[in-house]
């Protein structure tokens, strides 16, 4: 049964005094969210998405040697003409993984190809087409330097050197650089475990037919698609009827599985809403009004070891809810380093109604306009029932909580979905 919908005047609304901040919400969520401790050893390809659970500590140089940067050839620089020209002998070959043996001499040069073995006594490249090749000999100007076109040994990384830190997440980058280094296995944290379900008499599946006053439930579907997008393991506990038995069994059972368990609707003030009751029972309840919209009403709090959100019912209060509290605590549950996220300032190019009191997250289109410049549009309708909102909208539109909403022209605060979403 959806929350929201089910306030009335004398519910949460009577009481805005007793409204938490978003910040200070934050804040406490952060500080009962404790990083997992679990951890396992996996191959570097099974790891990507993983988050390290030590430093990574280079055995090696990288690069292992002095190489070539280009195709060309390798000289001494003491054989540079500081002006006119000179003529040098070739006297040898180098390839990647084939090093040349010959110890260069004065007045002589190797064919080097890029990513070889920079020969004994040279230590400068000149590229091919810089040179005027005759047979057997070059014909080099001047105008070149000592070391030019040369990649040092440890110029990327030096051995013992930390080259990534407890706390960052492997994408394919480092993947390239942790086999760069020789590492075939890395300690990673366990994957978080979740369990979420919805709660209402209302709520049916996707492929049942609705009778009076029933809704298909989309919270869940929202729910996983958000969680797979963290390399979480989820569990998915269907959609628990508004009785008090049923709620607390379903939270019960999900708390004894998962390190966090995250439920929508039934936060609220209506005779069927258990999930707040239910929490202050079985473990703690640390809030459950928030100064944002949507997405005012949110219960969270601990079951012995087990985080519990409690999310509204409506979907688009869900989904603000889960990005701008739950994501943050949940990537600190997977060992994450702190990210504050992208923040934009930029003009609109609608008016945005808003009445103070609530901070709101209000869905957006950033663009560029014939100019080039980055603005951002509504979405039209913003009420926390309309899903379309957030299917049309790629950023949130941040309008504190004094604010009386923006003219047209005016520059408003924007959180991008893409490294959100």
């Amino acid at each position: 049964m959806t929350a929201e919908r089910r306030q009335g005047a004398g519910g949460c609304d009577a009481q805005a005094h007793e409204l938490l901040s978003v910040a200070e919400a934050k804040q406490r969520i952060m500080d009962l969210a404790s990083p997992l401790s679990g951890r396992e050893r996996l191959g570097i390809r099974a790891a990507l998405g993983r988050v390290l659970a030590e430093d990574i500590v280079s055995p090696i140089n990288v690069p292992p040697h002095d190489n070539s940067a280009m195709d060309g050839y390798a000289v001494m620089a003491s054989d540079l003409p500081d002006d006119g020209e000179r003529t040098l002998q070739i006297v040898g070959s180098a390839f990647a993984g084939r090093p040349s043996t010959t110890i260069l001499q004065s007045g002589q040069c190797i064919r080097i190809m890029t990513g070889a073995v920079l020969p004994l006594n040279a230590d400068t490249v000149i590229a091919q087409e810089l040179v005027r090749a005759n047979g057997t000999q070059i014909v080099v100007t001047a105008g070149h330097r000592c070391g030019q076109d040369v990649r040092r040994a440890g110029e990327d990384v030096r051995a013992d050197d930390v080259v990534l830190g407890a706390g960052t997440q492997i994408a394919p980058a480092e993947l390239g650089l942790l086999a760069s280094l020789g590492v075939a296995e890395v300690t990673v944290l366990r994957r978080l475990r979740v369990a979420f379900f919805s709660t209402g008499d209302e709520l049916r599946g996707t492929a049942e037919t609705l009778g009076p006053g029933e809704i298909h439930d989309s919270n869940r579907y929202s729910i996983h698609g958000m969680l797979a997008r963290l390399d979480i393991e989820s569990l998915d506990m269907g959609v628990i009827r508004d009785r008090r038995d049923d709620v607390r069994k379903a939270i019960r059972e999900a708390s004894a599985l998962a390190d966090v368990v995250i439920s929508s609707g039934g936060v609220s003030v209506g005779e069927a809403d258990y999930i707040k009751e239910t929490l202050e029972e079985l473990g703690e309840i640390q809030f459950w009004r928030m100064a944002m919209k949507p997405g005012k009403p949110l219960a969270v709090g601990r079951i012995a070891r087990t985080l519990f959100f409690g999310l509204p019912g409506n979907p688009v209060s869900v989904m603000a809810t889960f990005y701008q509290f739950v994501q943050p605590a949940l990537r600190h549950m997977q060992g994450h380093r702190h990210e504050t996220g992208l923040l934009l300032r930029v003009p609109t190019i609608t008016a945005l109604h808003k009445e103070p009191g609530r901070l709101e997250y209000q869905r957006g289109i950033l663009e560029r306009d014939s100019d080039g410049r980055l603005v951002v549009r509504t979405t039209g309708l913003q009420d926390s029932h309309v899903l379309t909102s957030m299917s049309r909208a790629n950023c949130f539109i941040i309008l504190p909580a004094e604010s009386s909403g923006a003219s047209a022209g005016e520059a408003v605060e924007v959180q991008p979905f893409h490294g959100l979403i």
